[in-house]
């Protein structure tokens, strides 16, 4: 069977129960969706999949035959970075960095989510569009963990790219 990952073609014929995660990291070499819990409940190892986020500890690859899934490496470069990347930096939206690659895949679902008018939790009006605020932030990134502590600074920067706040 083949996926996309990044814009490439890749084949997997190994293991059926091999996760998304360990395919990518392992056999793949993309290092940047790192392995947390491995049970989908740190968000470290978000991916965006057709464009949805999902955490690819719980997913096996065999189940992306003709998908199209985005790492941290597909987002951007050091030389063309996103605009999540540069505003994560610009708000220092990281101490460790190990949750960094999770958060902006994320981040890049969520906005989508928004973009698509799709409700949360604590979306007030189902009828109407959905409005970014912080709590509406916070219900949408919430699974995604930072142990260092630095969700302020998170935000902050998803506020930016999505043309709620500024600098």
């Amino acid at each position: 069977m083949e996926l996309t990952i990044n814009g490439e073609r890749r084949a997997f014929n190994g293991d059926p129960r091999r996760t998304l995660l360990d395919f990518l990291r392992l056999d793949c070499g993309l290092t940047g969706t790192k392995k947390g819990c491995d049970h989908g409940q740190c968000g470290a190892c978000t991916v965006l999949v057709n464009g949805q986020r999902i955490n690819s500890c719980l997913s096996l690859t065999l189940m992306h035959e003709g998908d199209t899934i985005t790492t941290i490496e597909g987002v951007g470069t050091p030389d063309a970075p996103d605009p999540l990347q540069t505003a994560f930096v610009r708000h220092d939206g990281y101490q460790c960095g190990y949750c960094t690659p999770g958060q902006i895949c994320s981040a890049k679902g969520m906005l989508a989510e928004i973009a698509a008018g799709w409700a949360s939790a604590v979306t007030r009006d189902l009828e109407g569009e959905v409005v970014l605020t912080r709590e509406e932030l916070a219900e949408r990134m919430s699974g995604n963990l930072c142990r260092c502590g630095a969700y302020s600074n998170i935000v902050d920067a998803i506020l930016e790219v999505a043309g709620e706040a500024r600098p």
